[in-house]
């Protein structure tokens, strides 16, 4: 298994030891459930993705599957139309399981979120300073795709392509691929946003507010936004690693 990231690149994430790499593997799906990075009632991707996404083999990834099927947490359908499905996202396990996958890597999280925010913002700032007639298309289509989106799948490819397409404006491919890499690591390996009603609620509202200022040539009113909206990810951090920081008087 390679390590995540290029040298001199700080990454949110434990490095897996083979014999422990199934158990953190689903102590980090637990964590991406309470998040809301996956929801009830949705299909997990695939073996061959998750593997890929979270740089492991697939006997891992079927080992962590297994244990979250064991605890509850998904159901495993086979056939055609088979998968593996959410079926809850907090459990008797999860405080113990959140706090082992956010523990040991909390500075180093805290560390990503902080660098997200800093780049978002450049980024932001310089689409509204650089942005063409020719960007304007795909931005706009983004942000109704959002808007229109009818559930967590739709969601998360829809602000991925979102700010990916502000990134586009800011005409620095070095710049959008950063976006990517730090989406990544504060969604611990995985490619959803953490994600709640209330949060989806806002994102609308930003979107439409960054779209608004990029467009409109506002680089400090597009950074200001961008700061706020990408500091929803970090209060549904917080707010999860508060409330599992310390063992209840039960564990």
């Amino acid at each position: 298994m390679s390590p995540r990231g290029s040298a001199g690149t700080a990454s949110a994430l434990r490095p897996l030891i083979a014999e422990t790499a199934a158990a953190r593997i689903a102590d980090r799906f637990v964590t991406a459930f309470a998040l809301g990075q996956f929801v009830v009632g949705q299909r997990l991707p695939s073996l061959s993705e998750l593997a890929a996404t979270l740089e492991v083999s697939q006997t891992t990834v079927r080992q962590a599957i297994s244990r979250l099927a064991a605890l509850g947490y998904v159901q495993v359908q086979r056939g055609r139309t088979g998968g593996t499905f959410v079926l809850r996202q907090w459990g008797p396990s999860s405080d113990s399981m959140v706090r082992r996958a956010l523990g040991d890597s909390w500075g180093t999280l805290q560390e990503s979120v902080d660098c997200r925010s800093v780049v978002e913002q450049a980024i932001a700032r310089a689409a509204a300073e650089r942005v063409g007639p020719a960007d304007e298309p795909r931005i706009r289509a983004a942000v109704a795709a959002y808007e229109a989106a009818a559930d967590r799948d739709a969601s998360a490819i829809a602000d991925t392509e979102l700010h990916q397409a502000i990134a586009a404006a800011a005409h620095n491919a070095q710049l959008a691929e950063l976006s990517l890499r730090l989406r990544q690591d504060v969604s611990l390996g995985f490619s959803g946003e953490p994600y709640t009603p209330e949060t989806r609620a806002s994102a609308i509202e930003q979107h439409a507010a960054l779209a608004v200022a990029v467009l409109a040539h506002e680089p400090e009113e597009a950074a200001r936004i961008a700061r706020e909206h990408f500091g929803l990810t970090e209060g549904l951090l917080r707010a999860l690693h508060d409330r599992t920081a310390a063992p209840t008087p039960a564990q």
